[in-house]
């Protein structure tokens, strides 16, 4: 395709002027004939060079337009697809203008170069077009105060777009999981005005402090800011926010104390997630008040001081009182459901749970430093899915009615400095699949039972050097006298063996001896007639 030029005059002689290319001024007279502009902001738009009109930029070299801008112009009409013939362009801002509850053009996702699209204030109704997904270049998407509704696209955010604002529409259904690679710090305008139920900021490079100014954000419910690089401490605002029921801030930098205030205002927490950050201090005796609270993971930090002893009082892990729970009940008058993606550790590995969220019941209190003994009463969380208490400076006996814990998955108490025996009652956790005891001073023989038996690794008694008895090869005292007793052990069983043959092998000769004797009887009367006459006659007169 030719390229237009105009030469002028000037004083130093005659320059060549670009002008744009014929077939894409013939779009945009087409685009200008479905509009209607009753300001009069297109009347620039005549004569051949498309590239000196208002709105309208071209590329210095090729002449191609490349910027389309008739933002606050009060259009409205028909979007005409002629667009298509700008092939080259890569900034569409068709902003604050009227277009009267028209659809967003699907045409718009095949402009290939499109890198900056705003279409925001112009009442555009109608559902986003997935078609806007297949722009790989675009890296501002501004859709914002318009009248669209529907389902937000899969396909709608790519990675090379850090900005997209899709507020104040009429969406609904689930919200797609975009993974994000945001940088900079959280904005700090969070007020009272926005009625946002989740902020979901997770995998992120955020960095800088949690704003204050979240605590303005009364109707919040879910609160996750996890995996990212934050600093400084959770802020005193936050207790404002008297629905918010979970709280993530793992994998962050920040530090500081665990706030008191979560357990005597924030009554509707049912998870907690401060896992591999820097609080140090100590658990604070009021969150054993939280009666929703089913996820405790605070893995990873610098907390000291003993495990709460009213820990048993944490009743949603003591009684079953998530049975009919939907998070989809929490969001009246919206219509969406926001599904929680939350990665814990169970089972000695990082699992990620999403739909069953609800029933996953975990206390993590590894990695800390911990000291005291382990409460006894701590066996009353007969729902507690996951107990991982590894990695502390734990004292004392592991605790009698440790069977309590009916459908205990995993126990984890490795690492620590647990002294005495292990209790039998071990041995009557039926649900259990990941044990580890290793490295602390326990002694005695291990416990046998059904579900020890089907966890055969020595290592996980490993590190305990005054343990004995199966798996681990150490023999428990008097192992070897038993088993050549003849009342004990093995002996025993050989010994009753032993009788249980001599038995059989009597009864056995005495039966075979009847057997032979009558035969002989029985042939000698038959030989002898005179002996058997003699018989019948005796037998006769009795």
């Amino acid at each position: 395709m030719a390229t237009n030029k105009f030469s002028t005059a000037t004083k130093d002689g005659v320059t060549d002027r670009i002008t744009c290319i014929d077939t894409e001024r013939e779009a945009l007279f087409a685009f200008k004939q479905g509009l209607t502009d009753p300001s009069d902001r297109l009347s620039s738009w005549m004569g051949d060079d498309c590239c000196q009109w208002s709105g309208i930029r071209c590329d210095n070299t090729s002449g191609h337009v490349v910027e389309l801008d008739l933002t606050s112009s009060r259009l409205g009409g028909e979007i005409n697809s002629s667009l298509l013939e700008l092939r080259y362009l890569d900034y569409l801002d068709l902003s604050s203008n009227d277009f009267k509850g028209i659809p967003i053009p699907e045409f718009i996702g095949m402009l290939q170069n499109l890198k900056y699209l705003n279409l925001s204030s112009s009442s555009f109704s109608a559902e986003i077009p997935p078609q806007l997904g297949n722009l790989s270049k675009l890296t501002h998407l501004d859709l914002s105060h318009n009248k669209i509704e529907g389902n937000l696209p899969k396909n709608l955010y790519s990675p090379q777009v850090n900005l997209i604002d899709l507020s104040y529409n009429h969406f609904d259904g689930p919200l797609p999981l975009w993974t994000n690679q945001f940088s900079g710090e959280i904005p700090k305008c969070w007020n009272r005005s926005q009625p946002l139920w989740v902020v979901d900021l997770t995998n992120n490079n955020l960095t800088g402090t949690i704003p204050s100014s979240m605590g303005y954000l009364r109707s919040l419910n879910i609160l996750m800011l996890s995996n990212n690089v934050l600093e400084g401490e959770i802020p005193p605002s936050l207790q404002n926010c008297l629905q918010l029921m979970t709280i993530d801030l793992g994998g962050n930098k920040l530090s500081g104390i665990l706030p008191v205030w979560i357990g005597t205002s924030l009554l509707s927490t049912r998870i907690i997630r401060l896992r591999s950050n820097s609080f140090r201090g100590i658990i604070p005796q009021e969150w054993c008040r939280l009666p929703n609270l089913h996820i405790l993971d605070l893995a990873g930090n610098n907390i000291s001081g003993a495990i709460p002893s009213c820990i048993g009082n944490l009743t949603a892990l003591a009684f079953d009182n998530m049975r009919g729970f939907s998070y989809a009940n929490i969001f009246p008058p919206c219509k969406f459901f926001y599904e929680e993606q939350l990665a814990v550790v169970a089972k000695g590995r990082e699992l990620e749970y999403g739909r069953t969220l609800i029933y996953v019941n975990i206390i993590d209190l590894s990695g800390n430093k911990l000291t005291g003994e382990i409460p006894k009463d701590i066996a009353s969380l007969t729902e507690l899915g996951t107990l991982n208490l590894s990695r502390n400076h734990l004292t004392g006996s592991i605790p009698d009615n440790i069977g309590d814990f009916r459908w205990l998955e995993t126990l984890d108490l490795s690492h620590n400095n647990l002294s005495g025996h292990i209790p039998q009652s071990i041995s009557s956790l039926t649900s259990l699949s990941h044990l580890n005891l290793s490295n602390n001073n326990l002694s005695g023989r291990i416990p046998g039972g059904n579900q020890l038996q089907t966890l055969p690794d020595p290592s996980i008694y490993g590190g305990n050097p005054l343990l004995c008895g199966g798996p681990l090869p150490t023999k428990c005292p008097g192992d070897e006298d038993e088993s050549n007793s003849p009342t004990t052990g093995k002996g025993l069983e050989d010994n009753n063996t032993g009788k249980d043959d001599e038995m059989l092998w009597f009864f056995v000769s005495m039966g075979l001896g009847f057997v032979v004797g009558l035969c002989g009887v029985c042939c000698t009367l038959w030989i002898k007639d005179s002996w058997r006459k003699l018989l019948f006659r005796l037998v006769g007169i009795a």
